[in-house]
């Protein structure tokens, strides 16, 4: 394994740590959460969870509270973006509902 990949991998824990001891119990006030979806070029990539997925004021969660938390916990961190992407798992679900697979 390349040290490149060595160290992508360690930041991504690092920001997972960040995400379940520093934002995941502000979150969870709110019955939502987080899950880091990606990482890349410095760029790290959030989904809310919960009832944070839906809120409208998800981008300013982001902003004001996951960015602050994981950039000042994670000095290779350049920038936190909401990830608004629907996961595969739920698409399939949506799709087997919608063909009467399952109730």
């Amino acid at each position: 394994m390349s040290n490149e990949k060595k160290s992508a991998d360690s930041t991504k824990k690092e920001i997972e740590n960040i995400l379940r001891e520093k934002v995941d119990p502000i979150l969870s006030g709110h019955f939502g959460g987080s899950v880091l979806t990606g990482y890349e070029n410095g760029v790290a990539k959030v989904r809310l969870t919960g009832a944070c997925a839906s809120c409208p004021s998800a981008q300013d969660t982001i902003e004001s509270i996951v960015r602050e938390e994981v950039m000042n916990g994670c000095k290779a961190v350049k920038d936190v973006v909401l990830d608004t992407s629907v996961s595969e798992d739920l698409l399939d679900m949506a799709r087997r509902i919608l063909n009467k697979e399952i109730d």
